[in-house]
């Protein structure tokens, strides 16, 4: 359990990362939601507090450090020191290679990778100051095995793996753990508009492929984020905890 604990969960307000946020409220964390739409972190934080928790929504953008380091702040104030970071926020491209516009390549990698950068960097020093810590940054199973046409949004993923890997062996003396998680098939709006567009193929033909024989569900990533922030599991750093039904291995 997390009771006491105070959780930062980035892109919380739909798909994984409200699912995340509510489990982590259910295990008794009490959770700040960022997202850069603050009607969706203001309504995830509404629906905890409605079953029962606590939680506060901010409009966070994770590529404006100023705007995280105030929500930190107000997170500080109002519900206690963050311990607890969920780096979920990212933003999802599929883009022919030569379509690729540096712009575009440079706004993928700022949200998905270098997001991730700055609220580590804007919470760790509370961690540190509490002695204890848990990061859990959300990369993609499409960043080990690749995917055709999201050469920007591969490249942001590996990187979260890669520095998940880097800053797990600084952190580890000063007893903060960081994991990341790569999703597979996770049955999320996304996914479906995605789907729909004519990007992932046919979503069945991936369940048959799929050994567990079905999509994920945003509450499959949510019960591996819990358990990874818990005390239980503080021998477990620089991991990479794949959630994917065994497709990649």
């Amino acid at each position: 359990m997390t009771s006491g604990r105070t959780a930062i969960v980035t892109g919380g307000g739909s798909g994984i990362g409200l699912a995340i946020s509510e489990r982590l409220a259910t295990e008794g964390a009490a959770v700040a939601v960022f997202d850069r739409d603050g009607s969706s972190a203001e309504e995830t934080a509404a629906k905890i507090e409605a079953a029962g928790g606590t939680s506060i929504g901010l409009a966070v953008d994770v590529t404006d450090r100023q705007q995280i380091d105030a929500g930190v702040a107000d997170v500080r104030a109002r519900l206690g020191r963050p311990t607890i970071l969920v780096n979920n926020a990212g933003l999802q491209g599929f883009d022919p290679f030569l379509k690729i516009s540096l712009e575009l390549w440079n706004r993928i990698l700022e949200v998905s990778l270098t997001g991730t950068f700055n609220c580590c960097q804007a919470v760790v020093p509370e961690m540190l100051e509490e002695g204890w810590g848990r990061i859990v940054n959300i990369s993609s199973s499409s960043a080990q095995g690749g995917q055709p046409f999201m050469t920007h949004y591969v490249a942001a993923k590996a990187g979260v793996i890669g520095f998940t890997k880097a800053l797990a062996l600084e952190l580890g003396p000063k007893g903060i753990t960081v994991n990341t998680i790569p999703p597979g098939f996770i049955d999320t709006p996304m996914l479906r508009a995605s789907e729909q567009a004519g990007y992932l193929g046919d979503v069945e033909d991936a369940v048959a492929r799929t050994p567990v024989r079905r999509l994920g569900r945003p509450e499959d990533i949510a019960a591996a984020c819990a358990f990874l922030v818990r005390d239980e599991a503080s021998y477990i750093t620089g991991q990479i905890i794949g959630v994917n039904g065994g497709r990649n291995t």
